[in-house]
């Protein structure tokens, strides 16, 4: 006679076990950098059995690895790689195409979308408007500095003051135009009327034809990148640039999303509802 398994424990599915470590990578933030074995199977409901052989697996492949005293596990060389490759093919600046395309025929401006590079931010992606501006050359991969003009300052102004002072404070101040704000007290407190306003504008500080207005795309609440709205500071509009925040939020709330993974989250509920 077969032995009865009525009182084996269930196969758990094969998606359902790549789904739950895929929630487990996911699981890992600043202030959750490493998990041990009994932490993981009490926050995730699971056996310790389970637990293990979901992290050793993980281990195995490279997507963590295990420190070899207190035998907890981190975040291993695997991502690493599918990071560098997943930014040499496109990377953020493929997730911000569409959304900036929109934005920039809705607003008739250049639109760009920036990423932070040490004291500076660098384009990674661009869409041209209507009215412009428009350069003799690309500007994607350029660096703007923090404190001049509204891309870098939407960044740097919503870090943690401290942390925007520990990156700055020994860093030269280079003065690009006349509106070019270079004393250190007065850059301080015009990244605090940044933060507390939710928005930076400039004319002028950084290239002398251009105005431009830009806001923070958080990833919970730390701000990853900037996104920006330029035009000739000399352009005849039906609309003044200001009058566009909304759209800009809006645009910044969207790529928020995106990068929170919020979107495919609520993709896979109503996929599975």
């Amino acid at each position: 006679m077969t032995p009865s398994t009525s009182d084996s424990p269930p196969q758990r599915p094969a998606l359902q076990t790549v789904d739950r470590a895929l929630e487990i990578l996911l699981s890992f933030h600043e202030e959750r950098a490493e998990w041990g074995v009994a932490e993981l199977a009490e926050d995730f409901d699971l056996s310790q059995s389970t637990a293990q052989r979901l992290l050793a697996s993980l281990a195995d492949r490279g997507f963590l690895r295990v420190t070899p005293y207190s035998r907890r596990y981190r975040l291993g060389p695997a991502l690493w790689r599918m990071a560098a490759l997943w930014e040499r093919t496109g990377g953020l600046a493929a997730l911000a195409d569409e959304p900036l395309s929109l934005l920039s025929e809705q607003t008739a401006r250049t639109a760009l979308f920036a990423i932070p590079d040490g004291t500076h931010i660098r384009v990674v992606a661009v869409q041209d408007g209507e009215t412009g501006p428009r350069w003799h050359h690309s500007v994607k991969n350029e660096v703007y500095p923090a404190h001049a003009g509204a891309a870098g300052r939407a960044y740097f102004a919503f870090l943690d003051p401290d942390e925007r002072r520990a990156l700055l404070s020994d860093r030269p101040v280079g003065r690009y135009s006349t509106a070019t704000m270079v004393d250190r007290d007065e850059i301080e407190a015009m990244f605090r009327r940044t933060s507390e306003a939710g928005y930076a504008f400039s004319e002028g500080e950084f290239d002398m034809m251009t105005r431009a207005m830009a806001v923070p795309v958080h990833v919970g609440e730390r701000p990853v990148a900037s996104l920006c709205l330029i035009e000739d500071s000399e352009a005849d509009t039906a609309k003044p640039l200001q009058d566009l925040l909304p759209q800009l939020r809006e645009t910044s709330e969207m790529l928020s999303r995106v990068l929170s993974n919020k979107v495919f989250a609520a993709r896979r509920r109503r996929a599975q509802g």
